[in-house]
């Protein structure tokens, strides 16, 4: 048997149907706040985005900087590219991003390999035998 996914006690297509007001008090707190203060300007361009690329009538990728954007169910099936410092990672959102940011999924930070001492690294190596 198949798990079907729900949040809250709502499937995938119940949220679909939600309003903005229904879907927040499903949310948590920092979600429930944003929606209830309203998007900022960037958040209106790239839900406008979206709603057309729904439609068909926006055929590029949806590319963003809005890392902060919550995900709603309307970006459920989308591919959002989404900024993180220095090129725009592809997203792929699904039902299960619900109530987390866009920002989540998209690493900013690199793990730091240094590498380990060799010809040339310091002075003292210099005097070694390359054989």
């Amino acid at each position: 048997m198949v798990k079907v996914f729900t949040y809250r006690g709502k499937t995938e297509q119940e949220l679909a149907t939600l309003d903005l007001n229904a879907f927040a008090q499903l949310v948590p707190s920092r979600v429930k706040r944003v929606l209830k203060r309203g998007f900022t300007e960037q958040e209106k361009k790239l839900l406008a985005k979206i709603m057309k690329s729904k439609e068909g009538k926006y055929k590029k990728q949806i590319k963003t900087h809005c890392r902060e954007m919550p995900i709603l169910p309307v970006m459920f099936g989308m591919r959002i590219a989404v900024h993180n410092g220095k090129e725009f990672i592809p997203v792929n959102v699904t039902a299960e991003m619900v109530g987390n940011r866009l920002g989540d999924f998209v690493l900013n930070a690199k793990d730091t390999v240094h590498g380990g001492p060799g010809i040339g690294a310091t002075r003292g190596s210099k005097f070694l035998s390359v054989k």
